[in-house]
């Protein structure tokens, strides 16, 4: 019997490109205030690796939350154990903890509250919906609890 594949929702072409010209601009200071450029080291080619992300702020603690699920940032964080956040030209080093599928529902809810037009799409699940909804769908949104270094 095979293996099932984690999730992934590959990028188009287009989105490719807009990630690039995004990141561009938060470098530059320019975007939202809950938006940074995420910079993580490659676990095989020691390369430095970007994308943009939103930062969850919730109840005292920052957290990253993979709308795509398995994605090379997310495999290459657990391999490190640590990211970096850079928005106008400062850059912030934190440690990783990912946290356990059970503790993910209401964290899935407050990021899909908070950046539903953004993400709305990966979700199956509607903005508004209570916590306990996306008991079913945790596993396959890797989130991230940051401490600084």
């Amino acid at each position: 019997m095979e293996a099932e594949k984690p999730y992934f929702l590959k990028p188009s072409a287009f989105e490719r490109m807009a990630n690039h010209a995004v990141g561009i601009l938060l470098r530059l200071g320019i975007g939202l205030g809950n938006s940074y450029v995420l910079e993580v080291r490659g676990r095989r080619s020691g390369n430095v690796y970007s994308t943009p992300v939103s930062l969850l702020e919730y109840r005292n603690c920052r957290y990253l939350v993979a709308p795509r699920g398995e994605t090379s940032w997310v495999r290459n964080a657990r391999a490190t154990g640590e990211v970096s956040l850079v928005r106008r030209g400062v850059r912030e080093r934190y440690s990783v903890r990912e946290v356990p599928v059970e503790e993910r529902p209401i964290l899935l809810k407050e990021y899909l509250e908070r950046f539903a037009v953004a993400v709305q799409r990966y979700f199956p699940i509607p903005e508004g919906a209570p916590a306990d909804s996306f008991t079913g769908i945790a596993a396959r949104y890797p989130v991230f609890e940051l401490s600084a270094k």
